[in-house]
């Protein structure tokens, strides 16, 4: 079937429907990954983004039930240059198109997506429109232009648990022996079982599993809980999740975390949870041109001097001028120079603007877990 991409600046593709029938609209980004194609699809981070994946085929080895990373998949829609027609891979249940229909995402392949790779990161991210059969592309740029901009949206509330749970709970359900085989192994374990208390902002399960096989029971709690609430479980430490949508629309996360950090607490957060405890502290967060999305970005530790393989997906940034003089940058990324990390000077609290779960991506920064088991046991 015939399917049109279409941006906002007038620019259109036509390719064939690779999924769901129907249209969909969002904001129009790309992922570098050259693998990991259901852990993006299942991302609550990509809520409201059409996501172009610049590796030139996709959906070689299928879907399987424990690359995962939520219930069902966030993204809006889905390009890619080559969708696989088959599926190799003893762990797969099913295609990658049959995974698409199924949970009603509108995709698009057989467009030059290194093309509309340029055109992004030259123009900057943009709303489009993905729709299937016969379509009038110039009506679908004027659908595209009346899309609400990323700035200024809580996507939040869309993505995050409708109720507190307890991690162990929910984990059989979340895939987790499917999983297990191919965890990484945590590092030393700790004296005793640390209770973490996490803000789902659009949380990862991958990060709950690093975060149990480092040694914490998680209690995941929804992001507009109040700050008191999470205090009133005791915890030996507090973690703020990634998540969608413009940190600087979320005024109630931010509260909250500002009563979390006056609580001297230990506290990490990453992604989304970066930006929120940027705000939280003072500082001020502005939007990417086209963000950093991908399994292969480049960080610099700037302590050690060492550069870090990332996993990252985001398209706001902390602005490092308008931090407090008691918070430090601690990681710069080394394609553009934006802050990747802080970390206060006085108080147990730090965080990263990248995944260190590495759900899809490389290892390198699995050790900030272990700097917050650390701190917690410090406590």
């Amino acid at each position: 079937m015939n399917a049109i991409l279409a941006l906002e600046d007038g620019t259109w593709y036509r390719g064939v429907a690779a999924g769901a029938q129907g249209e969909t609209s969002g904001e129009v980004v790309f992922n570098t990954s050259m693998t990991g194609y259901q852990e993006v699809l299942t991302d609550p981070s990509y809520a409201g983004q059409i996501v172009t994946m610049t590796a030139p085929q996709i959906g070689n080895y299928g879907v399987s039930p424990g690359d995962a990373e939520s219930r069902t998949p966030h993204v809006a829609g889905f390009v890619m240059r080559e969708e696989s027609p088959l599926a190799s891979n003893w762990r797969a249940d099913g295609t990658l198109r049959d995974y698409l229909v199924r949970y009603n995402i509108v995709a698009i392949a057989e467009i030059d997506t290194r093309a509309l790779t340029r055109v992004l990161r030259s123009a900057g991210v943009m709303r489009g429109v993905i729709a299937t059969g016969q379509v009038d592309p110039d009506e679908l740029v004027v659908r595209a232009r009346a899309i609400p901009k990323m700035e200024g949206s809580d996507l939040v509330h869309g993505v995050t648990c409708d109720r507190a749970y307890r991690w162990r709970d929910r984990a059989p359900a979340a895939g987790d022996a499917a999983h297990a085989e191919f965890g990484l192994p945590a590092g030393r374990p700790p004296s005793r079982r640390l209770r973490v208390a996490a803000y789902d902002f659009g949380i990862k399960w991958n990060i709950l599993r690093r975060l149990d096989a480092y040694g914490c029971d998680v209690h995941v709690f929804p992001a507009a809980t109040p700050a008191r609430e999470l205090l009133a479980v005791d915890p030996d430490g507090i973690f703020l999740s990634n998540g969608p949508g413009d940190p600087a629309a979320l005024h109630y996360a931010v509260d909250n975390v500002r009563q979390l950090v006056a609580s001297e607490r230990p506290l990490f957060g990453i992604c989304l949870g970066h930006q929120v405890l940027g705000l939280a502290v003072g500082g001020e967060t502005f939007k990417l041109k086209f963000g950093h999305r991908g399994a292969n970005h480049p960080v610099k530790a700037l302590e050690s001097g060492k550069v870090e393989i990332t996993s990252q997906n985001h398209g706001f940034a902390v602005n490092p001028d308008s931090l407090p003089a008691d918070v430090h940058v601690t990681h710069l990324n080394l394609y553009d120079g934006t802050v990747e990390g802080f970390r206060h000077t006085s108080k147990p609290i730090f965080s990263v603007q990248y995944h260190p779960e590495a759900s899809p991506g490389p290892h390198d920064a699995d050790y900030l877990f272990q700097q917050f088991l650390d701190a917690m046991e410090k406590k």
